[in-house]
């Protein structure tokens, strides 16, 4: 049975600003933020959303919300942003100094595996236990955290719409590796002009972009608005660059390591991630948790079914938390 979400007007949201791995890095948090784990009587339980790209966490408001409201407002729930991929307040700029401890670039798919592991390690202590939501590209990072964290306190890991395996091979990766790994320089030119367009006509193009979506949430537009900014855009077209070349096989060693702890959400009708991909996990797998849409929702769901896929990651995780 599926748990009912009360509306998420009532949820505050906590917007913050930081730096990981000396990168520009925004966060979203539903639930208390003040001294969160100071207070002993608090259940040590942190849901932890991952997004997709592009990877503004404003996209998930309205889910957070949901998802806390679901939970009877008694587990925080927050969502972090890819790294370099948020609107800057005045006075921050995109790196700090020259302070970026990354081996290689923290903008890449790997770059952002290690920055989700060092927000962990920097805001929250080792015995919270972990509910990992990844979506889309945010599933492969959530999964290769698991892989190199093992000491993660993970309670379950939720994979909406996964994009775990040969991405560029996918009906959209068809189409977008071209243009993300050779074209992405050229398409700069354009994209800059379009930052230099005033505010309304920024707003016109998006409710133009978007137009299909019918209930369209004003969260998810406020935020596509804020991210035309040059920077932003840099970021999420060179992480994507950067995914293309990398999902290739899927790891399947990692994921029947943790395989008890997993669940999978495929799109039926998903040009990231065709259902026949859904249908090999499901021979890989015969015990796993992997499961088909059947509500017809878009691998984008944030733009009109954040509150229906709250609800269902509700219903997973009730046996998990009965545990507790």
């Amino acid at each position: 049975m599926t748990m009912k979400v009360d509306s998420e007007e009532q949820v505050l949201v906590h917007k913050e600003f930081t730096y990981i791995n000396g990168v520009a890095t925004e966060v979203f948090k539903c639930g208390p933020w003040t001294d969160l784990w100071k207070n002993k009587s608090a259940p040590k339980v942190l849901f932890l959303v991952i997004p997709g790209n592009p990877g503004l966490a404003g996209y998930y408001q309205t889910f957070i919300q949901c998802l806390y409201s679901g939970l009877n407002q008694k587990y925080p729930v927050w969502v972090v942003s890819q790294a370099g991929q948020c609107k800057l307040p005045n006075g921050m700029a995109m790196v700090e100094g020259k302070d970026i401890n990354e081996p290689d670039d923290v903008f890449g798919i790997h770059g952002q595996v290690r920055h989700k592991l060092k927000f962990l390690q920097k805001n929250v202590p080792k015995d919270v236990k972990l509910v990992l939501i990844g979506t889309s590209v945010g599933c492969y990072i959530a999964l290769e955290m698991m892989k190199h964290a093992p000491k993660l306190e993970v309670l379950r890991s939720v994979l909406l719409f996964p994009t775990i395996e040969h991405l560029a091979q996918s009906p959209n990766g068809k189409t977008a590796t071209p243009l993300l790994c050779h074209l992405r320089y050229a398409l700069y030119i354009p994209i800059y002009l379009m930052m230099c367009l005033p505010e309304a006509a920024k707003k016109f193009f998006v409710r133009l972009v978007l137009r299909a979506v019918k209930h369209l949430d004003e969260s998810v537009f406020n935020t596509a608005v804020d991210m035309l900014n040059m920077n932003c855009v840099a970021n999420a077209m060179y992480l994507g660059s950067d995914e293309m070349r990398a999902i290739k096989e899927r790891d399947n060693a990692n994921i029947r390591k943790h395989l008890k702890k997993l669940t999978f959400y495929y799109g039926a009708t998903d040009a990231w991630c065709p259902v026949h991909f859904y249908e090999d996990m499901k021979t890989e797998f015969p015990d796993g948790d992997i499961r088909l849409c059947e509500k017809g929702l878009r691998h984008a769901f944030t733009l009109d079914s954040s509150k229906e896929v709250a609800e269902m990651v509700v219903d997973w995780v009730q046996d998990d938390l009965a545990k507790l």
